[in-house]
């Protein structure tokens, strides 16, 4: 792919934003978008919430989080883990209900799905310090704004990807929120499992190296 194809299926993303269901389709059936584009907007996303935590002005903070503690990784998984749930849990539920698009079809889709929130919330960071402390509204709805149309195209790139009607595509929608909680709680379950093993493996260890 050549730097030319990566920045027309780039900008491609801007198109999504005033007509997703056409150009979802577009995304879908007529190649019009690439994977790297929506990994390379899913890693933009991570970054933007590093800055946000990091430059937005003090008053618009959360007083439970101290930029200083700030956690790079731990941030970057809080991006990664609810995406990637969102993606495994979708594939896995539309695949039984009949759903035209695969595992990298949702995943691009996705990606691409989250460009509102790139576009509204760097240019937050810097309103942040030209609002006052009564405008805080004004940039709470800009926040709001940024996750509503965020959430609006993931719901649209699964009705045009998959090819459901609206109907199917409200049920669809909300078994997969089932089933990230579902995946995330078999995964928890399973670690736990894995910790109590391996203790106690090590407690035996333990115990015949002294008793030897």
């Amino acid at each position: 792919m050549t730097i030319q194809e990566y920045s027309q299926s780039f900008f491609f993303g801007f198109k999504i934003l005033f007509r997703p269901i056409k150009n979802f389709y577009e995304l879908k059936f007529e190649k019009e978008g690439r994977l790297s584009v929506g990994l390379t907007l899913l890693a933009a996303v991570i970054v933007t919430f590093i800055m946000k935590r990091q430059l937005t002005r003090f008053i618009f903070q959360d007083p439970m989080l101290d930029p200083k503690d700030l956690n790079i990784i731990v941030e970057a998984l809080g991006i990664l883990v609810p995406f990637f749930l969102w993606c495994v849990a979708n594939w896995c539920l539309t695949s039984l209900m009949e759903g035209d698009g695969s595992f990298r079809d949702i995943v691009m889709a996705s990606g691409y799905s989250l460009l509102p929130v790139i576009l509204i919330n760097i240019p937050l960071i810097l309103l942040s310090w030209f609002f006052t402390l009564e405008e805080q509204g004004f940039y709470l709805i800009l926040n709001s704004l940024a996750n509503i149309w965020m959430m609006l195209l993931f719901f649209i790139s699964t009705m045009v990807i998959h090819q459901y009607s609206l109907k199917k595509t409200v049920a669809v929608v909300l078994l997969t929120i089932v089933g990230m909680g579902v995946i995330s709680f078999i995964v928890l379950l399973f670690s736990s499992l894995i910790q109590q093993m391996y203790a106690f493996v090590y407690s035996i260890y333990k115990e015949l190296i002294f008793r030897l």
